[in-house]
């Protein structure tokens, strides 16, 4: 508990530069925004994860897993609505519309393209894993993932994100919580214990374990509000004063500052021996981006522009919107088989690293850029379709299990094929071992 509360104070501390400024009304200068603004949201996603971890104890590991990852990424919704906002605020022809696609689809991709290998590679450091096996259950997340990526080609095709997708996409978050709250918790207590530093609010009694919880969310949306416009806007500056292309400064380096807190609570989970849980809310994180986030941009911009509008995608973003669909697709089929291995990880890993390096190498050429967006998501597309053409079968018996809840007849990865032997020569194994 001493560890716990010293780490709480010095989040608290990291927030107060941040708080004093915007208080204030003081901005030194674009660098000291960035920096101040930035710690705090980062301090402040710290604080969101352990209070969040700790409702582990009393709500189905199925929701908590997915409410931990909304939780977790509450400082990246802050940020992105912020520019959708300011997009509807000033104007269709404002660069906020390019900056708010940018954010999106940057922590979109970032998730799948860093955070999931990341996962497996830590798991194989540690215990010479190869892979990250998922349960039958975990179904839900891959197969809800699933149905917002394909939903995200009607987008790509419409060049635009409006209310309507709002709706859509709402709908799909919405089932997939719904789908979520039946899975339960593990009944392995090892696998039941809180991974991270919030393990010693497990101590307390029900009733202070929640005013803990309540009172660190609210600390830590606080620091959110007061700190997400001058982040955002100090992104821009210190961009332009650099010389670095601001719309890439704000699709790489905000989303990996907002999103370090989600990726700590998911590798706190593979360093308690629960690989699983650390690649499924990382999974859970990528669902509610590719919902709830993406559908409440038109909502932002709407409301910023006083009528109801969309938010337009130039050939610029929708390249980059169709690229992070793409990815999706081929994180999805990577997964069908419930495992994520170390050869896929590392596929996925370099796929992401050729694509942020390009996007540097072309950063003054748009054209040149559009035209390697392109290529890169058919390349994507192509893998994707060549392994749902090998695993089809499965594709579908996963998808009937996300949405019917009718995990019968998934079987545990690296069941496929096998013989009842072989069958029950390694399930002896296993309780040998």
């Amino acid at each position: 508990m001493r560890r716990f509360l010293i780490l709480v104070a010095l989040a608290v501390t990291a927030t107060l530069p941040a708080v004093i400024l915007r208080l204030g009304g003081w901005q030194p200068s674009p660098f000291v925004d960035v920096a101040a603004f930035g710690i705090a949201i980062l301090a402040a996603g710290f604080l969101l994860s352990w209070g969040a971890e700790t409702a582990e104890q009393h709500i189905s590991q199925g929701l908590i897993l997915a409410a931990v990852a909304l939780v977790t990424v509450l400082p990246e919704y802050a940020i992105d609505i912020y520019y959708a906002y300011m997009a509807g605020a000033s104007g269709p022809n404002s660069q906020y519309v390019q900056y708010a696609a940018a954010n999106m689809t940057g922590a979109n991709r970032l998730l799948v393209g860093l955070a999931w290998p990341l996962m497996v590679l830590l798991h194989w450091m540690k215990d010479r894993h190869r892979s990250i096996d998922l349960a039958p259950g975990n179904a839900v997340e891959v197969g809800f993932l699933l149905l917002a990526s394909l939903y995200a080609f009607v987008i790509v095709l419409k060049r635009s994100i409006s209310l309507l997708d709002f709706v859509v996409l709402i709908a799909i978050f919405g089932a997939y919580v719904w789908r979520a709250r039946n899975l339960q918790k593990s009944d392995n207590p090892e696998e039941a214990e809180e991974p991270g530093p919030a393990a010693a609010l497990n101590t307390l009694s029900p009733g202070l374990q929640w005013t803990a919880m309540v009172g660190l969310v609210a600390v830590a949306g606080g620091v959110i509000l007061v700190s997400a416009e001058p982040f955002a806007e100090a992104m821009v500056s210190t961009g332009r004063l650099i010389g670095l292309n601001e719309f890439l400064l704000i699709q790489w380096l905000a989303p990996l500052a907002s999103e370090a807190p989600a990726i700590t609570v998911a590798v706190l989970f593979v360093r308690a021996n629960r690989a699983g849980d650390g690649l499924i809310a990382m999974i859970s994180d990528k669902i509610n981006q590719w919902t709830l986030l993406v559908g409440m941009l038109p909502l932002a911009l709407s409301i910023g522009a006083g009528a109801i509008s969309p938010l337009p995608l130039d050939a610029r973003q929708g390249e980059e919107f169709f690229l992070t669909a793409a990815q999706s697709l081929l994180g999805i089929a990577l997964l069908l088989r419930l495992r994520l291995g170390l050869w896929s990880a590392l596929a996925l890993a370099a796929l992401f690293t050729v694509q942020v390096g390009l996007a540097f190498v072309y950063r003054n050429d748009e054209a040149r850029t559009i035209a390697t967006l392109t290529w890169l998501a058919w390349a994507y597309l192509g893998l994707a379709g060549l392994l749902f053409l090998i695993d089809g079968r499965r594709l579908f018996t996963l998808l009937r299990g996300a949405v019917m809840g009718d995990f019968s007849k998934l079987e545990p990865p690296g069941s496929e094929g096998d013989s009842d032997v072989q069958r029950s020569e390694r399930e002896a194994s296993s309780i040998a071992g």
